[in-house]
């Protein structure tokens, strides 16, 4: 007889998005309800998170570093309710209402299902009272990234710290972190999201589609095509004596070595796009440099402490139905968390 297929239970279909293989079109498609094997724990999904992450996925970031199943079911971030728990499993009864990371090898069991499973010991921890599987779904990298960059740089109240995509996922996460943690926080966004960040707790806000050098002779030849660098102008007229930290989200590492020149020697400057120089940033006295957030459980369960009690927000922007994953993915301009509702 043919061996059954691993983690699925006898082809009980559920709905997921998928790809057939790396660089496939994402698609909806039916495929088996996974079994929650020993160890492991099978959730019932109530939401998932959108991450960029999830895109570069599909397009094969994961090839030749993690061994991936496919069809791929694609989504890192997902909430629900246990529905049923494997063999030896200690933590987690059904009914739990769980947040999590669904990726763990072999890839390809992820969160943009009605169903997953996971290891007990990977990243899955209760969701609070109070805080609903919307917003919870909307934390696991987003917000535990956030969380890590606030950790890695010790930030001291009264420090001076540049946000460089503050309207995203991360950034909207990583503005609140910051002013809780005593910052004077200055944050890049559009005009017409400078409320939005106020409100999360930025006490400036630079328009990167407006800032210009300070210099009242500069003419600028093409508004339309406008340099993210003069970010770096606009921030060190206001502050000439520098700042002490800078979180860059978006920049590549032209713009990052042009933002990092704001912080001072001792400061600290982090790249989650992979744009630091890490030794121009050493020969000048600055710890950082390209950042990877490594947070699991202990840092998730921080973060969902601080919304159950009101100092965080999730900001969730918009909130879409489980069949409209493929359109949402690649998405520019994101103010805030994309939720897709299972």
């Amino acid at each position: 007889m043919p061996d059954s297929p691993p983690r699925c239970e006898e082809f009980t279909p559920m709905r997921a998005i998928v790809v057939q293989k790396f660089g496939a079109t994402p698609e909806l498609a039916d495929v088996p309800v996974p079994a929650a094997g020993p160890g492991e724990v099978q959730v019932a999904l109530d939401a998932a998170g959108v991450n960029p992450f999830d895109l570069k996925m599909a397009d094969g970031i994961l090839k030749g570093k993690m061994p991936t199943d496919f069809p791929m079911i694609l989504g890192v971030d997902g909430a629900g309710t246990v529905s049923a728990i494997g063999t030896g499993v200690t933590k987690f009864k059904v009914g739990d209402k769980v947040v999590g990371k669904f990726l763990t090898a072999p890839a390809g069991h992820g969160s943009w299902a009605q169903y997953a499973t996971v290891p007990e010991d990977a990243t899955l921890v209760p969701i609070p009272d109070g805080v609903t599987t919307v917003a919870a779904a909307a934390l696991p990298v987003a917000g535990v990234t956030a969380q890590d960059l606030v950790d890695a740089a010790h930030i001291q109240p009264g420090q001076t710290v540049l946000i460089v995509g503050a309207t995203g996922g991360v950034g909207s996460f990583l503005v609140q972190l910051a002013n809780i943690a005593g910052a004077h926080v200055i944050a890049t966004a559009r005009g017409d999201a400078a409320d939005q960040v106020a409100r999360l707790g930025a006490a400036e806000t630079v328009d990167y589609t407006q800032a210009r050098p300070a210099d009242p002779n500069f003419v600028d030849p093409d508004p339309a095509t406008r340099q993210d660098s003069n970010v770096t102008d606009a921030v060190r007229f206001t502050h000439p004596e520098g700042i002490d930290v800078l979180f860059d989200l978006i920049s590549s590492a032209g713009d990052f070595a042009s933002h990092a020149t704001l912080v001072r020697r001792g400061g600290h400057a982090y790249s989650t796009t992979w744009a630091a120089d890490d030794a121009v940033l050493r020969d000048r006295g600055i710890t950082g440099g390209n950042f990877e957030s490594k947070g699991r459980s202990t840092e998730l369960s921080r973060l969902l402490s601080r919304v159950a009690a009101g100092d965080v927000v999730v900001p969730v922007q918009i909130t879409v139905p489980l069949e409209a994953a493929p359109a949402v993915l690649g998405q520019g301009s994101a103010r805030g968390k994309t939720v897709l509702a299972i």
